[in-house]
């Protein structure tokens, strides 16, 4: 037996804005509302228990006081790598410098509140 990654949590000062940055990114809809003001986002038609994650933003105060322990990646699903970082860009992220030579495979970039994700090279197929 083994367990499987149901949802990731990431606190936000701004729930409702990163739920619209993730969801454009990632192609999901808002599944729920807590009452707390967290805000959880899934894939359409699947949800919570489906093939892939959900994520949840729980609204949080409290600041970041450094690199986070874990972080995102991602891949295109229909388009190549380029063309994804544009789209990625457009939507508000912003490209991370940390030291990176130029012959990286992937691009490190933060969300609109500063959270690193990494968009990777290979281009995966939709679930």
């Amino acid at each position: 037996m083994a367990c499987r990654i149901s949802e990731l949590v990431l606190d936000a000062a701004d729930p409702e804005r990163l739920a619209a940055f993730w969801s454009d990114v990632l192609g999901y809809v808002e599944l729920d509302r807590e009452a707390d003001g967290s805000i959880g986002i899934g894939p359409p038609g699947t949800g919570f228990g489906g093939p892939q994650p959900i994520l949840v933003l729980s609204p949080s105060s409290a600041p970041r006081t450094g690199k986070l322990r874990l972080h995102i990646d991602v891949n295109a699903t229909d388009r190549d790598q380029d063309a994804e970082l544009e789209r990625l860009l457009a939507l508000g992220a912003r490209p991370v410098d940390i030291g990176r030579t130029g012959t990286e495979s992937r691009h490190v970039l933060a969300d609109p509140e500063g959270n690193e994700f990494c968009l990777l090279r290979a281009r995966l197929k939709p679930v």
